[in-house]
């Protein structure tokens, strides 16, 4: 039932939904499956694959609460055939609890306590609406002092608030009232009373309306924060005249009969005491969801191209972690990422000082490039370091890098079991030289809300933003692979199947017996079973193996089918890797079945191709302008080349290399019209903008690349020059 409805929902054949939740209840991870299993699912890729998984769960979901609830009514014995019809019917959450509404246990209510004093059946002479009738006489048998209905008035006054909680809880009525708000309600801010000064970042919200159908996530993030913090309130208005209509003519009210005023009376109540607050917030709620996918989608998307820039690969590096006050903190690491040296020098005590320790530092170690972190004093200490590599006549690379969830890095646990005698700010160091080397590699030891990519991250809803993030970080990892010998634990936990304590227990076996020598001494590692091999093996590397399908995304259980490849050639397996001249002999119909076809015969010929191959684009240093250092530098009219640092739904900001983000807006992406900033820029990237306005004492520029210059328009690699949200001055809404 579940993978009929899943398929239909997500147009999938059902063969595959029923293949890949087959393979889920066999314990295979979303990786494993889109690489491995291809002819199992049909090639379905990993956003599929996701796909089938988060339905199968809401469906599940679902299906549990729709039976807790049909069994929550039967015990109160109020259970119909009606209502048993209407609960199978439903296909979605929100219906289901609009039917339970009714029979759900709440506290104490008006109409609880009219029905207590036996007022029930007046309220039903209400909805019937007898003509011909006196109001005194039918409330007469009703009044008791000893229930408390001293009048008729009284009496009527129960019978209204039942008809009022019966109307306001009718399934079909919330319905209607949900879809009228979301057609045409109009979300409204004002600034609470005293907060003008105190809140002005939210003045644009400080007497705002806008249809709440298009108001998009991120202003209504920016609202909502801003209600969070006390400074704004909001409301979402709507004309209750129609909906007031609307109730009559469900209700069928009848002008002639004596009771009309009395009906009309409950109708308007429920509406403006019930249901219009009950609807608006499950409005807010609904749009608060739709806001926080938005975002989470958003932030995911960033992550993926920050995790998937391009790597310098094994180099030696120095990290600098420029500073003022507290001096820049040099380290060198060599080719591995291991720490070797430390180092530090002032910029303004004695500059010729500097130059002398940063030289001999440099001599001593002889890096391939310098990775400069992006903070304060960043390029004051590129001046420095670029007329030292000229004044040396060397050819050393050096790259601004983002400092980006760095300090997170040096405080934590990772950091602290990897360097525990060392000071902060040069773990900070190690981080940022590491990032140059390997950006996925060192940002997956960061939080990921950490590394500021996204927009409103605190906002949104937390546990959605963590498994979404941690998805996009598992995909990276395992679509990259992961070598076995120099991984950290944190990259490790990311591999398919391994997870953080199975990650530790194999980094303490590499230290206790020494490196890897082929993907099979995994099986030695306490809690590294058959299943996790599976899972796992195909995608990590030893690249030191004396089998070189090892160093591959070749699986093993693989191996003997390339043996057999390579046999038919007359050749050693060996021989066959990378052989581009034989690969291209085989054919490929000659090995398919037993559950083998062509997708993954393509993929493994792909792999002897080139065994280990990384996804990522070639590493190409960003460069900026060097007479343009400061805000001060930046004029209107200047054409510059930055790079993207954060795409969010309203635009995105560029570091042009003067510590300062520059705007983007959505408006200015392009000549045509831009729905959407990711379909024209992504993080990493390299724009060349024009600048159109320079706000210094906000801190704020504004670009554009809609000119009719083709230089403006030109679109650039992702490069390894990640975020720098604290830079970023929209970035506190």
């Amino acid at each position: 039932m579940i993978s009929s409805q899943i398929a239909k929902e997500l147009a999938i054949p059902l063969t595959s939904v029923e293949a890949v939740l087959k393979l889920f209840e066999e314990g295979n991870t979303v990786p494993f499956i889109a690489r491995y299993r291809k002819e199992a699912t049909g090639n379905l890729d990993e956003v599929a694959i996701r796909s089938i998984q988060e339905r199968n769960e809401y469906l599940r979901e679902f299906y549990d609460r729709r039976q807790t609830i049909i069994e929550s009514v039967q015990s109160q014995g109020k259970m119909t055939d009606e209502l048993n019809k209407q609960l199978l019917a439903c296909t979605t959450k929100q219906e289901l609890e609009d039917l339970y509404l009714p029979y759900k246990p709440k506290r104490r209510t008006r109409a609880m306590i009219a029905r207590e004093k036996g007022l029930e059946p007046l309220a039903l002479l209400l909805l019937e609406q007898p003509l011909n009738v006196d109001l005194e006489s039918l409330a007469q048998p009703f009044i008791s002092a000893e229930k408390g209905v001293e009048t008729s008035a009284d009496a009527w006054a129960g019978a209204r608030d039942i008809v009022a909680e019966t109307t306001a809880e009718a399934a079909a009525v919330r319905s209607h009232v949900r879809h009228v708000f979301m057609e045409k309600g109009i979300l409204g801010s004002k600034v609470v009373p005293g907060k003008e000064t105190e809140g002005a970042k939210f003045s644009q919200y400080f007497d705002f309306k806008e249809p709440i159908s298009k108001v998009p996530s991120h202003r209504y993030l920016a609202m909502r924060r801003g209600e969070t913090e006390g400074f704004l309130m909001l409301e979402i208005e709507i004309e209750d005249i129609e909906l007031l209509e609307y109730l009559k003519r469900q209700a069928m009210l009848k002008s002639a009969s004596p009771l009309a005023q009395q009906l009309e009376t409950a109708l308007r109540d429920s509406l403006r005491r019930l249901l219009l607050p009950s609807i608006e917030t499950d409005i807010r709620v609904q749009v608060k969801m739709q806001s926080d996918t938005a975002a989470v989608k958003v932030f995911s998307d960033n992550l993926e191209k920050l995790l998937m820039a391009s790597p310098l690969g094994g180099k030696p590096v120095i990290g600098i972690d420029p500073g003022l006050r507290t001096g820049c903190k040099c380290v060198a690491i060599d080719a591995t990422g291991k720490y070797l040296d430390g180092a530090i020098f002032y910029l303004h005590n004695d500059p010729s000082a500097s130059e002398r320790i940063l030289q001999a530092f440099i001599q001593k170690h002889k890096p391939f490039a310098i990775a400069i972190g992006n903070g304060t004093a960043s390029r004051e200490t590129e001046d420095l370091v670029r007329k030292l590599i000229d004044k040396l006549k060397s050819d050393i690379i050096v790259v601004i890098v983002s400092e980006a969830g760095a300090s997170v890095y040096s405080a934590s646990d990772v950091a602290r079991q990897e360097f525990p005698d060392l000071d902060l700010t040069v773990r900070g160091s190690i981080s940022i030289a590491r990032r140059l080397q390997d950006p996925l590699a060192e940002l997956v030891k960061v939080e990921p809300k950490s590394i500021g990519v996204g927009q409103y991250q605190h906002d949104v809803h937390q546990p959605l933003l963590q498994q979404k993030l941690g998805d996009v970080v598992e995909s990276c990892v395992n679509n990259v692979g992961v070598e076995l010998n120099t991984a950290s634990a944190p990259l490790l936990s990311y591999v398919s199947g391994i997870g953080p304590s199975l990650a530790e227990k194999i980094v303490k076996h590499r230290e206790q017996k020494g490196l890897f020598h082929s993907r099979e001494d995994l099986k030695a590692v306490s809690g590294f079973g058959p299943r996790t091999y599976q899972q796992a093996a195909g995608f990590l590397r030893v690249r030191s193996s004396t089998n070189p399908l090892d160093a591959s995304a070749v699986h093993p259980e693989r191996y003997a089918l390339v043996e057999k490849m390579a046999q038919d050639l007359g050749i050693h397996t060996a021989q066959l890797v990378g052989n581009t001249a034989l690969i291209e002999r085989i054919e490929i119909k000659k090995y398919m079945g037993d559950g083998i076809g062509e997708p993954t015969l393509r993929d493994i010929l792909n792999e002897l191709r080139k065994p280990g191959r990384d996804p990522r684009a070639t590493f190409e240093a960003p460069k900026f302008r060097q007479d343009v250092r400061t805000l001060a530098d930046v004029k209107p009219g200047m054409i510059l080349e930055g790079i993207v640092t954060n795409v969010t739904a309203f635009g995105a900001f560029v570091d042009i290399g003067v510590h300062q983000d520059g705007l983007l807006h959505l408006s200015e992406m392009a000549d045509h019209f831009v729905k959407d900033p990711s379909e024209e820029v992504s993080v990493g990237q390299k724009v060349t903008v024009r600048v159109l306005e320079v706000d210094a004492p906000r801190k704020r520029i504004s670009l554009t690349r809609k000119t009719g210059s083709a230089s403006v328009k030109q679109k650039g690699k992702p490069v390894a020059a990640p975020s720098r949200p604290s830079n970023n001055p929209f970035s506190k809404l």
